[in-house]
């Protein structure tokens, strides 16, 4: 099942409010921390600054009443300005990016999308395991999104199942985030999966992040995302992800 939905056609949207510098908390918070318990059992987010690193992506004018189509998440670069969410939810015109948006705000900005970055295996034949995407922010009244919101770190070559990862992602039926902790389990050689509820369409880009706040994985690969709302994939993170990180972490 494809994990998108598309955006409606809307006037741009104005940025929201004053930014606002977060400390340290933001990237200082045990991932798996704010997650329910038992494991594999999926909820509402709250609204603690520990997840305003992931975010809603919408298109077309960027205004927020348009809807929200995937999800993606900022990891550190040298810039402070990039985030990675999954390939297939590129390719679709002007791009917004509003992390930790609710209810139909931005408490942290409306950051336009500047360049895309996605590799060769999924660029020529859009292949599974090459699912996975970055892309810069254009920066807003001189701050980056990473100075604003923090950021996760990305890495790849952790082994599946290592640790319990925390995935939170936006449903494009609703205006909050959804979190749920599960430990991954292997689905193939170069693909990963997770149990969690209620991740429909709108999830796809999630980032699956363990207690170190590293990202080990992003909603996607095996059939874009899952075909069913109770079973998520991502590949798995090897060389081609770390190569197309370091492009587009220089960016």
């Amino acid at each position: 099942m494809n994990r998108i939905t598309g955006p409606s056609r809307h006037q741009r949207h104005a940025f929201l409010g004053a930014l606002v510098l977060l400390v340290a908390a933001t990237s200082s918070v045990s991932a798996a921390d704010g997650g329910p318990e038992p494991l594999g059992v999926s909820a509402e987010a709250d609204s603690s600054t520990a997840g305003v690193k992931v975010g809603a992506l919408f298109g077309t004018s960027g205004a927020l009443e348009g809807g929200h189509f995937c999800t993606a998440s900022v990891v550190h670069s040298k810039r402070g300005n990039l985030i990675v969410t999954a390939a297939h939810c590129l390719g679709r015109g002007a791009m917004w990016f509003v992390p930790g948006y609710r209810d139909g705000r931005a408490p942290y900005g409306v950051w336009k999308v500047s360049k895309t970055f996605v590799g060769g295996s999924w660029s020529g034949a859009q292949n599974e395991d090459g699912d996975i995407a970055f892309a810069t922010l254009e920066s807003v009244k001189g701050a980056q999104a990473e100075d604003i919101v923090g950021a996760n770190k990305f890495v790849t070559g952790r082994e599946t199942g290592a640790t319990a990862v925390t995935v939170t992602g936006y449903p494009s039926s609703q205006d909050t985030p959804l979190v749920c902790v599960n430990t991954p389990t292997a689905e193939s050689d170069t693909q990963q999966r997770i149990e969690c509820p209620d991740f429909t369409g709108g999830t796809s880009g999630s980032p699956w992040v363990n207690d170190d706040g590293e990202v080990v994985g992003v909603l996607g690969g095996h059939e874009q995302g899952g075909s069913t709302p109770d079973v998520s994939y991502s590949t798995v993170l090897g060389d081609e992800a770390a190569a197309l990180y370091r492009t587009a972490s220089g960016s």
